[in-house]
């Protein structure tokens, strides 16, 4: 199904790998036009067919960094429609031993800075007649254990939290809503998951029989942005394959009557 996102202006931060990389690409195939930053250049354009984003290098975590990214975006193109915050992640740590500074990062790069940035954003948003929409980029961690990666579980958590609370604050112009993301095959999954027949078997835990794609999320906040989703907001959308089936129905062994 295509969603008609001509003339519409699209930020998404971590846009140049990744889920990030497949959100923009998607928005360029339906028209609009894609602003992706990161602290570091694509090593290939992002790009939909003949059509390609526009890259401002920025670390989120610096505030004075987003502002460049949002004041070269309408420098450029004159407004904004939709900041997607995807840049987040973290890298494995044992919570009984990680410094305050570690977590600190953690929850800095997942949770305040999409927070400075929608913030920059919803200046410009609240002065346009359309308004403007925001999309959090979430994950299972954030309604499940994360062993592994605690930090990061509780600021995806507080993402979700966040999402809610700006959606009431900042209607009726802006319309705040969180993809809440599972377990997702992009050209780094074998960093986390280990190698094809690992992911085979993960793939098999899951009720819809496979890892997801980038192109599922980017589906997800095509939908958000859209008129489709135009009575919602402060809601999360699960986009998991069905999630993982209980721990226990392995080790289960019920009598039978």
């Amino acid at each position: 199904m295509q969603i008609e996102m001509s003339k519409k202006v699209v930020i998404v931060t971590g846009g140049c790998q990744g889920i990030g990389r497949g959100i923009a690409a998607r928005f360029l195939a339906e028209g609009a036009e894609v602003v992706v930053c990161a602290r570091h250049p694509p090593t290939a354009p992002v790009s939909s067919g003949d059509r390609m984003a526009t890259f401002l290098a920025a670390d989120v975590r610096e505030p004075s960094q987003v502002e460049t990214v949002v004041q070269g975006t309408l420098e450029r193109f004159g407004r904004i429609d939709v900041l997607v915050n995807n840049a987040g992640g973290s890298p494995p740590a044992d919570a009984a031993t990680a410094s305050p500074r570690f977590s600190a990062s953690i929850i800095n790069l997942n949770l305040v800075a999409p927070l400075v940035f929608a913030q920059q954003v919803n200046a410009i948003m609240q002065r346009q007649a359309e308004g403007g929409v925001i999309v959090n980029i979430a994950s299972v961690s954030a309604i499940r254990p994360s062993p592994g990666t605690a930090a990061y579980g509780a600021a995806k958590a507080g993402l979700i939290s966040l999402t809610q609370s700006l959606a009431v604050e900042w209607a009726p112009k802006v319309r705040i809503n969180a993809v809440v993301a599972g377990i997702i095959r992009t050209e780094k999954a074998h960093l986390h998951y280990g190698d094809e027949a690992a992911m085979a078997r993960i793939a098999k835990t899951v009720p819809l029989g496979r890892m997801g794609e980038p192109d599922d999320v980017a589906d997800a906040c095509l939908y958000f942005a859209s008129p489709l989703a135009r009575y919602v907001t402060g809601a999360c959308l699960t986009v998991h394959g069905g999630g993982e089936a209980p721990a226990f129905l392995g080790a289960a062994q019920p009598s039978k009557p």
